[in-house]
């Protein structure tokens, strides 16, 4: 039989792998930890692997090698974002890389709407009002969505949703991203622009594009100088994208208005654990401190909906791949 191990697997996960196991006849085996180089020997007797984790698994390469001498010859994401994986050591290492592409769109862009009604009706701001039982209202009114310019980095499956989403409820969207879909402007739901343009127009800027060394600090303090005072950001796809040290200088000098943020530089050190006043990552412990940041520990996948396919996805690519057959999702390494 067919053997597969899936790392770092929750509790709510487990029922859709046994679902799957059952109506696919192959044996999965679920473990806690993270996929490194001190936990690839639970690897060895099995056939593939599945993994989702936001640290890489390792910084030398030498996990492939491992992998390679195992025998297995795939790695399964469950997830859409591979920054975790040294796509280079895998191909040297014959093992073929699959991911998640597209597990919901709809699951992210409701929260970035979750997040932008938030930061337009002032919440974050009503609510350390209401904490120190002020009921005043004065200063915070709101503008209706009808009357902002979102601007979107980043237009995939995801951006493409949010695009959607806010062009129906009544709001003007710019859209950036190096491959264009005409049908969008066609459908009259958004416009292509530069990213200066964006950034000068947008009253909400929220970006949705992968990690790799072109984006990372892709929104700093050059991007921030061009936005309105007036204007938020959202960052819901990987933290490194927004440089976190800007962020704060632009916030706290009121260069924009507000920001929400479901991921974060060096988050790997914070989400999913428990701490007591302090994290130990300085600059998130600033931001839980402005008044005008909304703070979410990526989350933005976690619906029902989303976690199935993610799950089912990746163990689909797994067996294919080990019973010698192409996924359509293989990801190549492409070079620097």
């Amino acid at each position: 039989m067919t053997r597969i191990i899936a790392y770092h697997v929750r509790q709510d996960e487990e029922p859709f792998i046994v679902q799957w196991s059952k109506e696919n006849e192959v044996e999965v085996k679920s473990v806690p930890f993270e996929l490194h180089t001190d936990t690839v020997k639970y690897a060895k007797g099995y056939d593939g692997i599945i993994f989702k984790q936001r640290s890489r698994l390792d910084e030398n390469g030498s996990i492939y090698q491992t992998l390679k001498n195992y025998g297995i010859h795939q790695l399964s994401c469950r997830s859409a974002g591979i920054d975790t994986i040294d796509l280079h050591a895998a191909e040297l290492n014959g093992i073929k890389v699959t991911n998640v592409p597209s597990y919901s769109p709809h699951a992210v862009a409701e929260l970035v709407l979750m997040q932008a009604m938030q930061l337009i009706r002032h919440y974050p701001e009503f609510k350390v009002r209401l904490d120190n039982n002020d009921y005043v209202v004065d200063g915070l009114r709101s503008r209706e969505l009808s009357e902002y310019v979102i601007g979107i980095v980043g237009v995939g499956r995801i951006g493409t949703t949010v695009a959607q989403i806010f062009h129906s409820l009544g709001a003007t969207v710019l859209g950036n991203d190096l491959v264009k879909k005409p049908e969008l402007e066609r459908a009259g739901i958004l416009n292509y622009v530069e990213k200066d343009e964006i950034y000068r127009k947008a009253d909400i800027v929220t970006s949705h594009v992968y990690l790799n060394k072109q984006n990372i600090h892709l929104i700093d303090q050059n991007a921030f100088s061009k936005m309105k005072p007036t204007a938020f950001l959202i960052n819901d796809s990987r933290g490194p994208v927004v440089n976190t040290v800007d962020l704060i200088a632009a916030l706290e000098n009121k260069q924009i208005a507000g920001a929400a943020l479901d991921v974060v530089e060096e988050e790997t050190k914070i989400f999913n654990l428990k701490f007591g006043r302090q994290t130990p990552v300085a600059n998130y412990n600033l931001l839980k401190q402005l008044p005008n940041v909304i703070l979410t520990p990526h989350i933005a996948f976690y619906t029902d909906i989303a976690v199935e396919r993610m799950v089912k996805q990746a163990l689909d690519d797994a067996l294919t791949i080990i019973q010698g057959k192409c996924s359509s999702h293989e990801i190549s390494f492409k070079g620097e």
